[in-house]
This record gives C-alpha cells, structure tokens and sequence, in this order.
C-alpha cells in the first residue's frame, strides 16, 4: 500500500489521552504499592512510621514501572491495532472516493497471519469485486448507449429518405420495413434490460406454481415453427407426456424461448433442432442442441455475460441479453445451466430444473 501522509480526520470527536491513561495507570500501581507497603512493614516489624528513603525509593520504583508499563502496552497497542486501524480506515476512505487500486499489505508472512491480516486479505477481495462490479457497470452503460444508437440512427437516416418526393413506392415500403424492423430491435432491448434490471435487483418474486413443462416446452417451440419451416430446419422432440415441476411459469417461458430463438438462429438451412426432456428421481432435464456453427472455448467463457455477441455474423438479429436473462431466471429457480459445444459442431444447452414436491 503506498505511502501517506497521517491525516486527522474531522469526523474523529474524542482522540486518546497518553497522558491522562499515564496517571490512571499509576494512581492504581501506587494504591497496589500501599498494599505492598503494608506487607512489607508488617513483615519487617516497623514499631514507627516508614523511613522517608524508603517512601521515596518506593514512588520512584513505581513510577518507573508505570512509565516501562505504559510505554510497552502504548507501543503493542499502536503496533498491532492502531496503526493497521488508521491504515484500514483511510484505505476504507479511499475506496468509497472511487479509487479501486487500493491494497492492503499483510502485516505478516502468511503462515503467520493473525486477525489483522485476515482483515486485510478480506478487504482486498472486497475491492477487487467492487472494482469488476464497476466495470461491469461502465462496461453496461457504454453497450446500452451503443445498441440504443444503432436502430435510432437506422430510424433517423431511412426517415429522412422517406421525404423524398420522388420516393418510388416500392422504395418507400422497403425503408417503411426498415424503420419497423429497427423500433421493434430498439423496443425488444428496451423490454430485455428492464427485465434484466428486475430479475437483477430481485424486483420479480417468483410466483411458484405446480404445473407440466412438457406442455410449457411444446407451447414454446410451436411458436417458432414459421421460422423452422421457412429455414427448412428439421426440429426433433423426444420428451416425455408429463413432468410436473413447481417454478413460476412464466419466468421459465423466458428461457424455453431464447434457447429455441438462439438453437434455430445459428443453425443453417438444412439443420437440426433437438428438444429432449427427461425425468429423474427429483429432478427434470432439460437439453436444447442444434447442429449450428457451435463456440469455442473463448466464446463459451462470456456467452452469459450482457451484450455479449461471439458470433458478430448474427449482431443483428439480437442484443446479446437472451442469455444473461436465462441464467438469472434459473438462478432464481433454483436450477442450473451448463453448455456444451465445439466450432462447426454445434451447441447443447442443459437446464436441471426441481420436480415438484
């Protein structure tokens, strides 16, 4: 951690007293001494008061022993706790300023850590996340900008050709479906970040409710049988007649539907879609495979973050929040999530969901 300079902090009312904690400690070494005294004269058989050098000797003695006492424990206490404290506290300050580059260096070596650096080693960890949840959001608010300014710079540009006179008809309609198709991609990732941003702040209670998923999954991949047809896709179900799970219905339509629109999107004329569903002792799988151009390890990493788009040949076809809202809804189910895939050979997405009690 970098050096700096000891500031007092305004906010600090009462500070110690040294010497005040001095006279405290020896007012109640003298009242001990007087207990010794007493002792002592007892033991020596004084018949008159005690001789003065004694007295003396005796304050003196103990005077120095308070001093050594309070100068040790002053010295321990700032050594291991004040100092460390100060540290934390203006580290602390710094990072609610905004500076996420603070560090704190442990005390000790680690095999011999105490409480302090443990302390320490915590609020690293605490400012590193803090730091990636910053970038994070920096990272948010530049990708929403720029997906929010492609259609409207689209709807700007082909509205103004629109009020050329001598705009043919069929040129007309043309940029008429361009605008449409803009304001419904600029209104789709309006409506997914909003939906993002309630899953993510938990604004959305999962409403539970007993119910079939086989019914639920071919209610979803009937919706995109104009696309499969028109594709020529060939979309294989091998599901079972019933599997009753207990979940909020219409969360998990979100998934079920960004996994058929992301399966029938990367895969080309000619391909295949595979729905499978099967039961076991108290949990119901879920798999959604297609024979598409799959991912590599790279875009597997990311493919759950915002905005993230591995495949920039289908940028325009979505905004990259699909997938971070599946997994945020099975998060909030309870389930899980994995991927499988490899480049040329497709993508299989497994959702391990509960059964109903």
């Amino acid at each position: 951690m970098r050096n700096r300079k000891k500031e007092t902090d305004s906010r600090i009312k009462v500070r110690s007293n040294q010497w005040l904690e001095s006279i405290i400690t020896f007012s109640v070494l003298m009242v001990l001494s007087g207990g010794q005294a007493m002792i002592l004269a007892e033991y020596m058989g004084f018949e008159s008061a005690m001789p003065v050098e004694y007295i003396l000797g005796s304050i003196g003695y103990w005077a120095l022993v308070t001093a050594a006492f309070t100068l040790v424990t002053r010295y321990q206490v700032k050594k291991r706790f004040d100092n460390p404290v100060r540290r934390l506290s203006q580290a602390a300050k710094d990072v609610a300023s905004g500076d996420f580059s603070v560090i704190m260096e442990p005390t000790h070596t680690p095999d011999k850590f105490n409480y302090m650096d443990v302390m320490f080693e915590d609020f690293n960890t605490m400012v590193e996340e803090l730091g990636s949840i910053e970038t994070l959001k920096n990272d948010f608010i530049a990708n929403v900008s720029h997906e929010i300014k492609t259609p409207l710079s689209v709807i700007q540009n082909y509205a103004a050709l629109m009020k050329d006179a001598k705009l043919t008809p069929e040129k007309r309609d043309e940029y008429a479906d361009t605008i449409i198709n803009a304001s419904m991609r600029l209104n789709s990732l309006v409506s997914n970040i909003l939906k993002l941003n309630k899953l993510e702040n938990t604004e959305i209670q999962a409403a539970a409710e007993d119910y079939d998923l086989c019914r639920q999954l071919c209610d979803c991949a009937l919706t995109f049988e104009e696309l499969w047809e028109e594709k020529n896709i060939e979309f294989k179900v091998d599901i079972e007649d019933r599997a009753v799970i207990r979940a909020d219905r219409e969360m998990l339509a979100i998934v079920w539907r960004n996994l058929f629109s992301n399966a029938l999107k990367f895969t080309g004329p000619g391909g295949t879609v595979t729905l499978k569903q099967t039961s076991g002792a108290d949990t119901v799988t879920v798999t959604v495979s297609d024979t598409g151009c799959g991912m590599s390890e790279d875009v597997l990493k990311h493919i759950f973050d915002k905005f993230y788009q591995g495949d920039t040949s289908h940028s325009q076809e979505g905004n990259g929040l699909g997938l971070a809202l599946t997994l945020r809804v099975i998060e909030l189910v309870g389930g899980s999530v994995s991927v499988r895939s490899e480049p040329g050979k497709g993508a299989a997405f497994t959702v391990c969901l509960k059964t109903a009690p």
